[in-house]
């Protein structure tokens, strides 16, 4: 699915919107990818004359990617980071790079859903983390 179809699942828009593209390979696994152009927001900064994907904005790709295999349950719902577990950054994600998604479902309890997933640039490993969240209904 593209951007638009993603933004029918998940509540994010631009420039918070961290997928170009997402699909669910089985009912508990997807994969996705963002494609870094080298102007966006976060990129401002971090570093001056080096700029690097911050680790925390390559943990929200991979929990954006994970929402579309959720797709039936989160519409109506946000997704709130509940937490995040063992994440390594083992290379930088530069301007130019396209990091690849694949994420999975390991669990969950009630509104609860813990998952894991892993970003990678050209076949090497960037980025790996388990992480859970939460659909919350919105309060009217």
């Amino acid at each position: 699915m593209n951007r638009e179809e993603i933004m029918r699942i998940i509540p994010h828009r631009p420039p918070m919107l961290l997928v170009d593209e997402a699909e669910k390979k089985d009912e508990n696994s997807c994969r996705g990818s963002y494609t870094v152009k080298g102007d966006e927001w976060f990129l401002q900064g971090h570093f001056p004359g080096k700029p690097t994907v911050p680790g925390v904005v390559l943990c929200e790709m991979m929990g954006q990617a994970c929402a579309v295999i959720l797709a039936d349950k989160v519409q109506g719902s946000i997704p709130y980071f509940t937490g995040i577990k063992n994440a390594k950054f083992k290379h930088p994600v530069l301007p130019g790079d396209t990091l690849e998604i694949e994420c999975a479902m390991t669990k969950n309890r009630g509104a609860f859903y813990f998952a894991e997933g892993k970003g990678s640039v050209n076949g090497k490993v960037c980025v790996q983390a388990e992480f859970s969240f939460a659909l919350v209904k919105p309060e009217e």
